[in-house]
């Protein structure tokens, strides 16, 4: 079969476009979209599989509707964390700062409502232009001076852990209750019920299924227009079935627990919408793909390397912010030891959602799927009473063979 190649940053996914005349359900073009598409496939299913075994040992109790609820809330900050951790390792980078820049910038919120008597809105704006500054601070030596982003995110670890250590002598408490709403509270009866279960939160994931279907329908129409291969239609229709079937799933149990839709699953659904788009359909989110999969060809093909890096580092200080907000809420306090390993927890998340070791591979839905993962693994164990250090080894062997299924199965690929 003829083929002509696509630079991976020119769709974002690395695809093959096919010349005129040639047959898109060629075997072999189908067997390469099917391993294509086995770490998706296998990470949906790993998923699956996760959450129904600990819905057995635990008895239960791993999905009843507050126990989801929590779920969510106690793991938003890693699927923040993760959205601008995959930019960042899909261009070739590692960010190891983030966990402390949470803490730091928490402290900071801390002190501006308490000490500075700000209102809590007007502290968390603060904080996110505060997490600009300090990417924009990170993005400046990685991109524009050339130390390599592992020196500077070390570096920017142990400042900013010490700095934090520095501004909060003793946990700052008493935070105002709007702002610790925003882990802990949620939209409950805004449309009324239907017996137990919440209208607003049911409706909601009504119209998230709906949304994620029309955007597949959009994508594979996209890739048919430009005669780029497509995976078999059995696999999209069963990926969308599955899919929607989990997201109803899981709607349905929001809306019969104690806070209907936490503020917290809207924060993190925006979030994942907006960069879903960004790294998809933006020219932006095509060069990170560029300068990961081949940064030498990226620059050849115009690519303004320095400027893209700079901006990936700025957005990962935006969504560290985010994060603080969300960490501290959710404690009620300011505290010096916020943020420990949080940069592991999002590394880990990426990783074992399939993004790319190497760079140039990576989805933001992929990397959300990697932190479900975790999640599920904290909780059901939690429940279990399985002792901490257990959990943190079973969560390394995760990772561990996350990351040993994408290398055996990028040597299939191009094998």
């Amino acid at each position: 079969m003829s083929e002509t190649p696509v630079p991976a940053g020119a769709t974002g996914v690395g695809l093959t476009k096919l010349t005129p005349g040639a047959d898109p359900g060629d075997r072999g073009d189908t067997d390469r979209i099917k391993k294509g598409n086995l770490r998706e496939y296998g990470i949906i299913g790993a998923l699956i599989a996760i959450i129904l075994l600990f819905e057995v040992l635990t008895g239960g109790k791993l999905l009843q509707p507050d126990n989801v609820s929590s779920l969510i809330q106690q793991n938003a900050y890693v699927m923040i964390l993760a959205i601008g951790m995959v930019m960042v390792i899909v261009a070739g980078h590692i960010d190891l700062s983030v966990g402390s820049v949470v803490a730091f910038i928490g402290g900071v919120l801390a002190i501006a409502m308490m000490d500075w008597k700000l209102p809590w809105l007007l502290a968390v704006l603060i904080g996110i232009a505060l997490g600009a500054v300090i990417g924009a601070w990170q993005g400046f030596w990685v991109a524009y001076v050339g130390v390599p982003a592992f020196i500077v995110t070390l570096a920017g670890m142990l400042i900013f852990r010490g700095l934090t250590i520095v501004i909060i002598g003793e946990t700052i408490g008493g935070l105002p209750d709007g702002f610790q709403q925003i882990s802990n509270g949620g939209i409950l009866g805004w449309l009324g019920y239907l017996g137990q279960i919440d209208v607003f939160t049911l409706l909601l994931g009504v119209v998230a299924a709906i949304g994620y279907v029309l955007s597949q329908f959009r994508t594979r129409a996209t890739l048919r227009k430009h005669d780029l291969m497509l995976e078999p239609a059995g696999a999209f229709y069963g990926k969308l079935v599955v899919v929607t079937a989990l997201v109803l799933f899981f709607s349905w149990v929001l809306s019969r627990s104690a806070i209907g839709t936490p503020y917290v699953l809207i924060i993190v659904g925006i979030l994942i919408a907006a960069y879903t788009f960004l790294m998809g359909r933006t020219i932006f989110g095509r060069h990170i793909y560029a300068i990961g999969g081949n940064v030498h060809a990226a620059v050849l093909s115009g690519v303004n390397v320095k400027k893209v890096n700079f901006w990936i580092f700025v957005n990962m200080g935006v969504l560290a912010a985010i994060a603080a907000a969300v960490t501290t809420s959710r404690a009620g306090a300011g505290v010096a030891a916020a943020g420990t390993n949080y940069e592991l927890d999002a590394i880990a998340a990426c990783f074992i959602g399939g993004t790319a070791v190497t760079g140039g591979v990576g989805k933001v839905s992929g990397a959300i799927i990697g932190a479900l993962i975790m999640g599920v693994l904290n909780m059901g164990l939690s429940i279990m009473a399985v002792d901490p250090a257990w959990q943190q080894a079973i969560k390394g062997l995760v990772l561990l063979a996350a990351v040993a299924f994408d290398l055996i199965n990028k040597r299939r690929v191009t094998s």
